[in-house]
């Protein structure tokens, strides 16, 4: 999974391009983050369709107020440029819950 550089919104629309993208926003201190983070690989495979990129919320905290990404760990799904969907809390999530997300698409 890449991991984003600082961007603006404009500047990670611009980023992402086309296709399905799945954004997820964590922290290094976060240990609801730390939880799914080991997931995450089987998760990308599971949907090979998507592209994962992680933001970091703390480095990118101007794009997570923009996109009203409060909690983490979350997750933004883009198809084309457009936002499709979004799994945006302060919960804890499993890799089932996020799969489910996923497939609610």
């Amino acid at each position: 999974m890449e991991r984003l550089p600082q961007l603006k919104e404009d500047q990670l629309i611009e980023t992402i391009g086309n296709g399905r993208v799945v954004l997820f926003f964590t922290a290094g201190w976060c240990p609801d983050c730390r939880f799914i983070k080991p997931a995450m690989p089987e998760i990308e495979q599971d949907f090979a369709d998507y592209t994962f990129y992680e933001v970091d919320r703390d480095e990118n905290i101007d794009l997570a107020a923009e996109l009203n990404v409060f909690g983490i760990p979350s997750f933004i799904v883009y198809d084309n440029g457009k936002e499709i969907g979004r799994f945006v809390n302060k919960d804890r999530k499993t890799k089932q819950q996020v799969e489910d997300f996923l497939r609610s698409l």
